[in-house]
């Protein structure tokens, strides 16, 4: 029976409860890895939107709300494919306006950062040097030139960024949203804190006992937390550090699938609109398919004293 703080739902229905036509929404902050493939695929099953999405590198999970007809508006550093640079869709909907317009606010990974920063410390800006000194500043409605008080330097203050919803992905979590990560993480803690309202999806559901045991590692707090679903390979085709490994291959087709509009919408229904869920999607890939991207060489971490 659940405790009362449980958070625990399945991912349909915490997609359903907290991301909301108009949000902004950031995801894939944990740059090239740990990406919530999962959550984004469920948003685009539910047809949640218009959306303006925030990340530094989505990789292509923007490039697949972008082509379901979701996303208005993109504020990033980078979208595109890991695997081969272009995202079709995304340059379609910015050249062409297909399946529809798309806003663009250009960042770099470390503004973007500074912005989510902001946000987390209730700041309406943060201050910085770069991008300054690059055409990015120009016509740009989150940034402005300003000269500091104190040493009478150029600076640039960048609008701090509050998403409504933040969908992050971690290698385990308890009940109460503890959510534990490891490796490259990005700035997914600055993006939980600047967010109001977090959905959280781990690779495994643990006993609480285990997130107390090794404190330090817990990326979210709870306390950030409004629901939390174990969705094993819920990063996939992304890789999460010492569960499996990027899929380059199912990146590579992804490019040659989606090179026109017409074959874009059947990738779609082929790999996300079609299948039920993740259980199907997974079945998709297969077994042996899996099983070749899991990790192949146990290297543990040394065990930490937290006695006193």
């Amino acid at each position: 029976m659940a405790k009362p703080s449980d958070k625990v739902c399945d991912l349909p229905d915490a997609v359903a409860r907290l991301v909301r036509p108009g949000d902004a929404v950031a995801l894939s902050c944990g740059l090239e890895g740990m990406i919530p493939y999962a959550a984004a695929h469920e948003l685009i099953r539910q047809k949640i939107g218009p959306l303006t999405l925030i990340a530094p590198i989505s990789n292509i999970s923007f490039d697949q709300i972008i082509a379901a007809g979701l996303a208005q508006r993109v504020v990033a550093a980078w979208v595109g494919n890991v695997s081969t640079g272009i995202g079709y869709n995304f340059r379609r909907a910015v050249e062409q306006s297909r399946p529809r317009p798309l806003e663009v606010i250009d960042h770099s990974n470390f503004s973007i950062t500074l912005a989510l920063e902001a946000g987390a410390r209730g700041l309406p800006m943060a201050v910085g040097r770069s991008p300054l000194g690059s055409d990015m500043v120009r016509d740009n409605p989150h940034f402005k030139k300003i000269t500091c008080p104190h040493s009478g330097q150029e600076l640039l203050a960048i609008k701090a960024l509050n998403p409504e919803v933040a969908l992050i992905h971690v290698q385990r979590a308890d009940a109460q949203g503890n959510g534990q990560g490891w490796g490259a993480t990005g700035f997914t803690r600055q993006a939980a804190m600047a967010s109001k309202r977090v959905l959280l999806t781990c690779e495994e559901l643990v006993d609480s006992e285990v997130i107390r045991r090794d404190p330090d590692r817990t990326l979210v707090p709870g306390i950030l937390v409004d629901a939390v679903c174990e969705v094993p390979w819920g990063a996939h085709p992304a890789p999460v550090q010492g569960y499996y490994d990027l899929d380059n291959q199912f990146y590579l087709d992804y490019a040659a699938a989606t090179r026109d509009e017409g074959s874009a919408q059947q990738w779609l229904a082929e790999w996300i609109t079609g299948p039920g869920g993740r259980a199907d999607y997974l079945a998709k890939l297969g077994s042996d398919r899996l099983c070749g991207l899991a990790t192949q060489h146990s290297l543990p971490t040394a065990p930490v004293e937290y006695g006193w």
